[in-house]
């Protein structure tokens, strides 16, 4: 089981990574196409909207289809999405080919369900903490991969190295057992998707939770480049922080565990006080690198503790229906990244670093809020359960 589930987390990076690849490039693609810096967050916004459209028409099919199947077939589509914007010659072009790759990087959540629904119960946080890992990884190097990548040959190329690297792994993902399939048709498949959300409270908290720690995320990492292209920095050195907060993905795995064993609230609620910490930090970067080090790996491990938790106990909710619940939880991760990133890059234009850093700061104290507020829930439900024995 080890072997595939690094196949499917080495799957899950490179899938992702896509959706990242334009954040340290958004002012030479600026540039390039005659757009302003306050409105480059565009690209990344575009990137993220089709990632939402993905998230809820795409990945309930797994709950439908043969998970392979649409996994390799994603890949396969995807390839063509980043040769589009491979070869993209104006920005008309470039946005619809981002947006592609949005909707189809999805795969990605494919893969964590995958994951998921190849494991025994006890194991089954270990197996999305290692995919998670997977995804953590691809998302950060992403950033390192294509700065060097831009540096030394273009920012093109990066996507069409990208578009061969899917289509490889299209080949190579391995065979597995047919998993359960819904008894449904799309359309009410896309409906059970929904109700799902209002039946289950847990569900809908941390679908909330998503939708806060993703937007601290992006407000850093949409924006960061700015004041760093500012202090002369070339693309390699500015992806080279994606390598340093790589450090986070560790947090992937422990917090599987620690869900495994029931542990799920304490990780988020203590990661969420770590969320909101880091932006004292992050907010020396226009003096100091260092603090915006420390402050980026603080972050990013509070993230992804938090995100690996949050999928693990919603699968437990309903393992049976384990695409649409990771469909619904990350459309609200997508809204998330795509406000943070729009509202970051404008913001930092308008108002400076500062202000930037105090939206991340009020994301961040969402995602605390609504964790404590979602463990008294669990507490007095637990309390309830009690006396009525």
């Amino acid at each position: 089981m080890q072997p595939q589930r690094l196949f499917l987390a080495v799957a899950a990076g490179v899938a992702v990574a896509n959706v990242y690849f334009a954040q340290p490039l958004l002012a030479t693609l600026g540039t390039d196409l005659g757009i302003s810096p306050g409105t480059v967050g565009v690209f990344v916004t575009v990137t993220q909207l089709g990632y939402g459209l993905g998230l809820f028409f795409l990945v309930p099919l797994g709950d439908l289809v043969d998970r392979r199947k649409l996994i390799r077939a994603q890949f396969v589509v995807l390839a063509a999405a980043l040769l589009l914007v491979g070869i993209a010659r104006n920005a008309a072009m470039l946005l619809i080919g981002l947006a592609a790759v949005g909707l189809l990087a999805v795969v990605t959540q494919s893969l964590v369900a995958f994951a998921a629904s190849l494991s025994a119960p006890a194991e089954r946080g270990r197996a999305v903490g290692t995919v998670t890992s997977g995804v953590v990884i691809g998302i950060l190097l992403a950033r390192t991969t294509s700065g060097a990548l831009t540096d030394l040959a273009g920012w093109r190329s990066v996507y069409l190295i990208s578009c061969g690297l899917s289509l490889l792994l299209a080949l190579t993902l391995f065979k597995a057992a047919p998993q359960p399939r819904a008894a449904l048709s799309y359309p009410a498949l896309l409906r059970s998707t929904i109700t799902l959300w209002l039946q289950e409270p847990v569900f809908r908290a941390r679908a909330l939770m998503a939708f806060f720690i993703f937007a601290a995320f992006n407000t850093l990492w949409s924006s960061i480049v700015l004041p760093l292209t500012e202090q002369s920095l070339s693309h390699t050195q500015i992806g080279a922080f994606g390598l340093i907060a790589a450090v986070g993905a560790i947090a992937a795995g422990p917090a599987g565990r620690l869900n495994d064993q029931g542990r799920g609230q304490l990780v988020t609620t203590a990661a969420s006080v770590l969320l909101a910490a880091s932006w004292l930090l992050i907010v020396w970067t226009p003096h100091s690198l260092w603090p915006l080090a420390f402050g980026m790996i603080a972050l990013d491990l509070a993230v992804q503790a938090i995100h690996v938790s949050n999928q693990s106990r919603i699968i437990d909710l309903r393992p049976e229906a384990a695409s649409r619940l990771i469909a619904g939880y990350m459309i609200f991760y997508s809204i998330g990244s795509a406000l943070g990133a729009i509202l970051s890059t404008a913001l930092y234009e308008a108002a400076g670093w500062t202000a930037v850093c105090l939206l991340g700061a009020t994301f961040s104290l969402g995602a605390l809020a609504t964790s404590v507020r979602a463990g008294r829930a669990t507490s007095r439900a637990s309390l309830s359960s009690g006396s009525s024995r």
